[in-house]
C-alpha cells in the first residue's frame, strides 16, 4: 500500500434494492475503522438512488451490465464496454476490495481491479480470486453475513442498524402530496405494499383489500397503496374494492418520493419485497408477509419489524414455483396464501 497516500477501499455490492440498503451497517462501520481512507462502492444505478446522501463513502461507482432484473440498464453491455469499465477501475489504484456480492463475477472484477487485498465470501468456487476467503452463513440475516467479512478483516463491529436520508425538499414535497390528497395532520397513514416482481410470492389481492378495510375501519386511519408501474393494472380493482378508496402512489413517484412518503406512514403491512427493507432502514414499524423465502436471512432488519410466516417442509425453496409444489385455487403456493390476516395494532406508532 502506498505510504504517502490515502488508503484506497473498494466495497462490491451491487444490484438490488434491498441488498443495498442492508449494506449500510457495513460501510458505517468501515468508515468508522477507516475515518481517513477513501471508500468507493461499486452499485447498480437504479437501486444507488435509495443511498443519496450516505456519509460514509467518497465516490460510487455504477456498474450496469444487461441482466435480467428489472433495475438494468445495459450501460456496460458489449465486451469493449466492460473492458473500459475496468480500465478506469485499475486506474483508481484500489489498495483493497471487500466482495459482499457472492457471484464469481463480482470476484473476477475485484481481482481485475488490482486491489492487493481482495476479501469476501468463499462461494462459487471464485477463493482463487480472494486473498482471505470468509465462510457465508445460511442460518444468520445478511446484515450479520456482511459484517463478517469485516470482522475477518480485524475490524471491530459496533452497530448494525439500518439508515436512510432524505432531504428538506424530499420532505416538502411529501406534505404538499397529502394535502392535495386530502389527508389531515392528525389522521393516521396506514402503507400497503400489496405487489412482488415475482407474482407467485405475494399474498393475494383480496387479503390486502380485506386488511385495508378493516384497519380504515378500525383506527379511522387512510391508506396509502405503493407499487411500480408495472402494478397499475391493478389500480382500479383496488379502489373498487377498498372504501373509503385509498391513495394511490403506483407508478407515479420516483423512489426517493415514495421514501418521503413512507416516512410520514404509521405502519406498513407488505410482501417480501424492496419495500420492506426500506422502510425498516427508514424505521418505519412494519409487518412483512413471507412465504418461500425464509425470513431468517433475508427479513426486514430492526426492532420495529414484524414477520408473518408459516414454515413449511419444503421452505424455504428455490422459488421454481409448481415444480416442486401444488399451486393454490389462487395460484399462489400454500405456504402464501396460508397466512392469517395480521394483528397490526401493537406495530403501528
Amino acid at each position: 500500500m502506498r505510504s504517502k497516500e490515502k488508503k484506497r477501499l473498494l466495497v462490491l455490492r451491487y444490484r438490488f434494492i434491498g441488498d443495498t440498503i442492508l449494506t449500510i451497517p457495513f460501510l458505517r462501520n468501515l468508515r468508522r475503522a477507516e475515518p481517513q481512507a477513501h471508500i468507493a462502492w461499486l452499485v447498480a444505478p437504479g437501486s444507488s438512488d435509495i443511498v443519496k446522501g450516505i456519509p460514509y463513502v467518497d465516490e460510487l461507482i455504477y456498474w450496469d451490465p444487461v441482466t435480467i432484473h428489472a433495475d438494468s440498464r445495459g450501460t456496460h453491455r458489449s465486451l469493449a464496454d466492460k473492458w473500459a469499465f475496468i480500465r478506469g477501475l485499475r486506474s483508481m489504484r484500489f489498495d483493497k476490495a471487500y466482495v459482499l456480492k457472492r457471484s464469481l463475477s463480482s470476484a473476477i472484477i475485484a481481482w481485475l481491479s488490482g486491489a492487493s487485498e481482495r476479501i469476501g465470501f468463499d462461494t462459487e468456487c471464485r477463493g482463487f480470486f480472494l486473498t482471505k476467503r470468509v465462510p457465508y452463513r445460511h442460518d444468520q440475516h445478511e446484515v450479520q453475513n456482511f459484517l463478517d467479512v469485516l470482522r475477518a478483516d480485524n475490524i471491530t463491529i459496533r452497530d448494525d442498524y439500518l439508515e436512510a436520508w432524505l432531504t428538506d425538499s424530499e420532505r416538502a414535497f411529501a406534505d404538499n402530496f397529502l394535502m392535495q390528497s386530502g389527508f389531515t395532520d392528525k389522521q393516521k397513514i396506514i402503507a400497503l405494499h400489496p405487489f412482488t416482481a415475482n407474482p407467485p410470492r405475494a399474498w393475494h389481492l383480496d387479503n390486502f383489500i380485506e386488511l385495508a378495510n378493516r384497519l380504515q375501519e378500525k383506527y379511522c386511519a387512510r391508506v396509502l397503496i405503493f407499487g411500480g408501474k408495472r402494478d397499475s393494472s391493478h389500480i382500479e380493482y383496488l379502489k373498487g374494492k377498498i372504501s373509503p378508496e385509498p391513495v394511490m402512489v403506483v407508478g407515479t413517484t420516483t423512489l426517493r418520493e415514495s421514501m418521503a412518503l413512507l416516512e410520514r406512514c404509521s405502519l406498513l403491512v407488505c410482501n417480501d419485497s424492496g419495500i420492506m427493507h426500506l422502510a425498516a432502514a427508514m424505521q418505519i414499524p412494519l409487518v412483512a408477509l413471507f412465504g418461500p423465502q425464509s425470513p431468517v436471512k433475508f427479513g426486514p432488519w430492526g426492532e420495529k419489524c414484524r414477520v408473518l410466516y408459516k414454515a413449511y417442509p419444503c421452505s424455504p425453496c428455490k422459488q421454481k414455483f409448481f415444480k416442486e409444489c401444488k399451486p393454490t385455487d389462487r395460484m399462489s403456493p400454500e405456504c402464501v396464501q396460508d397466512s392469517r390476516l395480521p394483528r397490526v395494532a401493537a406495530v403501528g406508532r
